[in-house]
């Protein structure tokens, strides 16, 4: 009588690591599409993909199809992929739920942050203000996002934060971004400085209406720019 094959530690390692290289992959594109790296509505090809994210076309579908699920692209037919696109009305309605949820991960970074919490976001914040040179736009923006991120780090909140990331508010940022702004908004980083503030002083309320306050700002900013005729 045959025995079945067992199934030993080799096969339990193999598929470890590809379970390993498809996660890795799937961080990888999250990232480049996250920074903006494809334009918005961008045609994904299957072989400068498998080419920079270095796998096999099996696994980059798989990417690819987790991605589409989480609104990063949109599939089409013939297993056409593209980068995402909002309408104005799309992305509006994504920045005012952002406003909302935010608030609420500031509140609560105001009850649940640490000293090394509240440590690693004056840091962040004080690299702001370097930024604030010729040439420092594109770090004072990843700069920008790493303070955010803190803050949910702070807020200990799992369902507060996968809210967030469903929203893809940095795809829709990426999307309007005025190009030609030199450097960010002039209050911009007093405004982060406001949000701490009320975070290391352990005022709930206060640290949800700062960061209220501050994305408000940010999307009236973007409302005056697609308000501005186009040969302004």
């Amino acid at each position: 009588m045959a025995q079945a094959a067992e199934i030993g530690p080799s096969s339990e390692v193999g598929s470890d690591s590809s379970a390993n290289r498809t996660s890795q992959a799937y961080h990888d594109l999250r990232g480049l599409l996250l920074s903006g790296h494809y334009e918005p509505d961008s045609r994904l090809t299957e072989s400068e993909l498998t080419t920079r994210l270095g796998v096999s076309r099996g696994t980059l579908r798989s990417v690819l199809a987790r991605l589409a699920q989480e609104g990063y692209v949109t599939a089409e037919a013939h297993r056409s992929v593209r980068t995402r696109s909002f309408s104005v009305s799309e992305a509006l309605e994504i920045l005012e739920t952002r406003e909302v949820l935010e608030a609420a991960l500031a509140a609560s970074a105001a009850r649940h942050a640490t000293d090394a919490d509240i440590a690693a976001m004056t840091e962040t914040c004080e690299r702001m203000w370097e930024c604030q040179v010729p040439g420092g736009r594109d770090e004072y923006w990843r700069l920008n996002r790493r303070f955010h991120e803190q803050i949910r780090e702070a807020a200990r909140h799992a369902t507060l934060s996968r809210f967030v990331d469903s929203l893809l508010h940095p795809l829709v940022m990426q999307q309007y971004k005025n190009v030609d702004r030199a450097h960010p908004r002039a209050d911009s980083v007093k405004e982060h400085e406001a949000i701490l503030a009320t975070i290391a002083t352990r005022n709930p309320e206060a640290a949800a209406a700062a960061m209220k306050h501050h994305l408000s700002a940010a999307r009236r900013a973007l409302q005056l720019q697609l308000a501005e005729p186009a040969d302004s």
